[in-house]
């Protein structure tokens, strides 16, 4: 995690995981795991040409540790009762994020808002393209098949975590035009991109 996260994003991943070891178990730390190395993947992929765009988030702190982090957390403490299906879906939906934004701002057209519906500069909150939509299925699809690899879930059950991660990252998007106003914040928006994809998650059990 060093390079990737500050001190205080180090201390609360590592407090996180934890929580999901302890509480979830092996398989809520695994998914986990499994997000944070597709997450940086996603982040350093064409680091070069997002850096030269002014795009690049090279060390995160514990705002967005906490964003992220937060419900998967407090899915974990509950998982007794609610089962996987809605954690995993919540990353699911982190991860769909993660990719629409970091690869959907490569697309060589600009993205489109979804107040406007006017091309707009790449990087901002609220806007979607076709490589970053692409690239949030994709996202979501992983952390889909990696919930059969870990948890032993049906295919069908795979395709909702997929459903759920990509219309969390939808939540997101729309709430970001919120965000571009002034309400709200980036930490805001990600965490109810993580609670849509729990919510539905949930639901379609």
């Amino acid at each position: 995690m060093a390079g990737l996260l500050d001190k205080k994003g180090v201390a609360l991943a590592v407090f996180f995981g934890a929580v999901l070891f302890f509480y979830g178990g092996i398989g809520y730390l695994a998914i986990m795991l499994i997000f944070f190395m597709l997450a940086t993947a996603a982040t350093r992929y064409e680091y070069g040409i997002k850096k030269d765009m002014g795009l690049y988030e090279h060390e995160r702190g514990w705002e967005n540790v906490l964003s992220n982090g937060l419900l998967p957390a407090i899915l974990a403490l509950m998982s007794p009762a609610l089962g996987p299906m809605p954690f995993i879906a919540s990353i699911a939906a982190v991860t769909a994020d993660k990719f629409g934004s970091e690869i959907g701002v490569l697309d060589p057209k600009d993205p489109i808002s979804l107040f406007t519906f006017k091309s707009i500069k790449p990087g901002t909150s609220g806007a979607m393209s076709a490589l970053g939509t692409i690239a949030s299925i994709g996202g979501s699809s992983a952390i889909g098949l990696s919930g059969m690899l870990v948890f032993g879930l049906s295919p069908t059950q795979a395709l909702i975590i997929s459903l759920a991660g990509v219309l969390g990252c939808v939540a997101d998007t729309i709430f970001g035009v919120l965000e571009e106003r002034g309400i709200g914040t980036k930490g805001t928006t990600n965490f109810i991109c993580s609670f849509v994809g729990a919510l539905i998650g949930f639901f379609l059990i």
